[in-house]
């Protein structure tokens, strides 16, 4: 462990500060002779007698290798990163694609890919580095061949990715993509296997439908945003995916049928790892693949040698080695997440189980024990993504269980079936019923009173569940009459009771004391939603909601603090998950419900909207209402603008209210139709507000800006995004218009009221 830690930690260092790489790689290469020298003509059992000084040197070589390889690799990277990429410069980029297209939280398409060549105005240049790219999900109907091995031109815009990323550059596709050469050979055949298994499991009804590829080869095509935000809710996410498990179950069932059929040891290995091989290259190498399939090699490779195999020690091999190949691994959610969960698997199932069968029957304890001991390791991490916790994930995991390994082994027999399609639809049919299951527990969990537990957000959250779940295992492991035990468990107990008197605290303000907490004259109201837009207006007894936010729990827990229960009008100014993926939490409180051209996506949003009772209306610039005392008025899209959906077919309202004055939303747009919304002559000469467009980016039209001269501009964005939002261009130009700036990554919750013409303003955060 301590040799796993080394590499992890120089992995870390050396990805998210580069520019330190050779140097570390130097510093420790040279301990490491050092530490040769000195252990040098001590005889041959020195190793055996000090075991501790092999670990040291172990850890000082896989901090050097790691350190290497980064060092090696940056005249690459930097190569891509010379590059003059930004203010939305036009790219072309030839990619070969290393992984499959899957959709991602913002609601866009993406895959990893490696680029050979870079163009950049007349600039082209020849390049090997890592990026991303993301697409319109519209365009996957038409993009069956990017798949890995591809070989595709992409035309679009790029920013340079975050330090630790294993991408350079993060690619937005504005033209779709170009295949050149679709995939050959194996990368042909398992790109097929999967496409035949999700055109087999569409023909099907339900959540159970969108499950099966995911939880046979990893595909997560099919699943929409309400299944994936319902499975991260009830902790069941880790089955929309192929994990470790999976790896574990077709290497085990290998190994069996292998035996089986009278094999010997060589044999049942060389079978077991054959098949690894292809499962791995079948669902490509995700991070928890890559971590379960270097597990399951060593311990292959420890049983050929007839060597015992140890839990703890394969982890800590197999994460020292994969961070060797792959430094970029150290900053990989994904990855640590796994870890994190063999991790707890191997140490802390078995005690709390001990712990629980003092209570229980001793099945029933181990069954608790394993999702719980996982739970309390990822919990941490998790947070760091989404400030929640779900209170029934262990439950819902206990459900969900039984029918993950079921739905496994009949989808992928499925998969590997498509030369009779009767046969592949009838296993698929059957992987249905698993499948929906564990669709049916994720939903019913997630719709559960208190399913989720707002937590602290950062890494103080994280260190604070960290504590909790410390406490837990305490509470739980430590038994025993003596005084050190019974101390140990009464201090447990209480510190136990203290945070949960905390959370329970917590819980009631953002509920049922939720309205405490927000001055009750509020006018608009600009909710914490993370990276998202979510803003409330109110005019007489009559609310606005404009957009919804990423997440459906991160507006309910909004509305309840602002006291709202019904939505008169809610605009929804395009349909990005980051504007619409909270319209759950309003549907059946909405009366009228206004937005701008539809993707596939956007049309199912909308027919929830319809069927719980609201009234749908597309508007075009010219559209106008009524809002209590007050009027709003559309200024875009244009009749005469393109239809197709996206952030510059946002739509933009002005609201004018007789307290407030002149409020102007200006959804996502950019530059080019803000300038000519500008060009219209349509804007008001002076607003008292101005939600800034697109969180802040770059690409604004800084003339509108200047001829608007709001009073108060308002951000939102979320903390620490990975877009830089807001960019300081932007927050320069407000600030030399005499602009106040508010954002929601600084301030939380902003509330604006208008007393005797003046505005008032009141943060979350001051």
């Amino acid at each position: 462990m301590p040799v796993a830690a080394a590499a992890w930690s120089a992995a870390a260092l050396v990805t998210l500060t580069p520019a330190l790489a050779g140097g570390v790689a130097m510093v420790a290469w040279l301990c490491v002779g050092a530490f040769l020298l000195a252990m040098r003509g001590r005889g041959r059992g020195t190793w055996q007698r000090h075991a501790g000084m092999a670990v040291v040197g172990l850890a000082l070589v896989a901090a050097a290798t790691v350190s290497s390889h980064v060092a090696l690799a940056q005249p690459q990277r930097e190569n891509v990163l010379e590059l003059s990429v930004s203010g939305g410069r036009a790219v072309t980029l030839e990619v070969i694609v290393v992984g499959k297209v899957e959709r991602r939280t913002d609601g866009s398409a993406a895959f990893d890919a490696l680029a050979t060549r870079v163009d950049v105005g007349e600039n082209s240049k020849a390049v090997w580095a890592e990026v991303t790219v993301r697409l319109d999900p519209e365009w996957l109907p038409g993009a069956s061949d990017i798949d890995a091995g591809a070989v595709v031109v992409v035309h679009g815009t790029a920013r340079h990715a975050d330090p630790g990323d294993r991408a350079v550059l993060n690619v937005r596709a504005s033209q779709g993509a170009e295949v050149l050469n679709p995939p050959t050979g194996i990368f042909a055949a398992t790109a097929h296997l999967r496409r035949t298994l999700v055109a087999s499991a569409r023909e099907l009804p339900g959540s159970g439908a969108e499950l099966i590829p995911g939880l046979a080869v990893g595909d997560t095509a099919l699943v929409g945003a309400d299944l994936d935000a319902d499975m991260k809710a009830s902790s069941l996410s880790h089955l929309t995916a192929v994990s470790g498990a999976n790896c574990a179950l077709v290497v085990g069932i290998a190994f069996a049928v292998t035996a089986a059929l009278g094999g010997g040891r060589v044999l049942r290995v060389m079978a077991g790892a054959s098949t690894l091989v292809g499962f791995i290259l079948l669902v490509t190498p995700e991070p928890s693949v890559v971590r379960a399939g270097m597990m399951a090699s060593i311990a292959l490779l420890a049983l050929l040698c007839g060597r015992p195999g140890a839990g703890l020690a394969t982890l800590a091999l197999a994460v020292t080695v994969l961070l060797m190949l792959d430094p970029w691994l150290a900053t990989s959610l994904g990855f640590a997440l796994s870890a994190a969960a063999t991790g707890a698997l191997l140490v802390l199932a078995r005690p709390l189980a001990s712990g629980l069968g003092r209570w229980m029957p001793r099945p029933l304890a181990l069954t608790i024990a394993v999702p719980l001991s996982a739970q309390l390791a990822c919990g941490p991490l998790l947070v760091l993504i989404e400030p929640s916790v779900p209170v029934y994930g262990v439950v819902a995991n206990i459900l969900a269980a039984p029918a993950a390994p079921v739905a496994t082994v009949l989808g992928l027999a499925a998969c590997l079936t498509p030369w009779a399609p009767w046969l592949r639809d009838g296993l698929v049919a059957l992987t249905w019923l698993p499948a929906s299951w564990i669709a049916g527990t994720a939903h019913t969990a997630a719709g559960l009173p208190g399913g989720t537990l707002g937590w602290v957000e950062g890494w103080g959250g994280a260190a604070l569940l960290c504590v909790v779940g410390g406490v837990i295992v305490l509470a739980v492991t430590v038994h025993g009459d003596r005084g050190r035990a019974r101390a140990a468990r009464s201090l447990a107990h209480a510190t136990l009771a203290i945070l949960v008197g905390v959370m329970v605290g917590t819980a009631s303000l953002g509920s049922v004391a939720g309205a405490w907490t927000v001055p009750r004259d509020w006018q608009l109201l600009m909710c914490d939603v993370g990276q998202g837009d979510a803003i409330l207006m109110r005019s007489a007894d009559e609310v606005a909601l404009i957009d919804t936010g990423p997440t459906d729990v991160a507006l309910d827990a909004c509305l309840t603090r602002a006291g709202v229960t019904r939505i008169d009008v809610l605009v929804l100014t395009h349909f990005d998950l980051d504007h619409v993926g909270g319209a759950d939490a309003v549907v059946g409180r909405v009366d009228t419900v206004i937005h701008g051209p539809a993707n596939p996506e956007g049309e199912d949003t909308l027919q929830r909207l319809r069927n719980a009772g609201a009234e749908t209306v597309a508007v075009q610039a010219g559209a106008s209402g009524a809002l209590g005392d007050g009027t709003w008025r559309i200024l875009w899209p244009r009749a005469s603008a393109a239809t197709r959906a996206g952030n510059d077919a946002s739509v933009v309202v002005e609201v004018t209210t007789p307290d407030l004055g002149d409020v102007l939303l200006l959804g996502d747009l950019s530059e080019s139709p803000q300038c000519a919304i500008r060009a219209t002559g349509a804007l008001l000469p002076r607003y008292a507000i101005v939600k800034v467009a697109h969180h802040g980016s770059a690409d604004q039209c800084v003339e509108l800006y200047e001829a608007t001269r709001p009073a108060l501009a308002l951000i939102p964005v979320g903390t620490e995004n990975t877009y830089g939002h807001p960019r300081q261009e932007i927050l320069d130009v407000l600030d030399a218009i005499g602009a106040r700036t508010v954002r929601s990554d600084e301030s939380g919750v902003v509330a604006v009221s208008a007393h005797e013409g003046e505005l008032r303003l009141w943060r979350e955060h001051p």
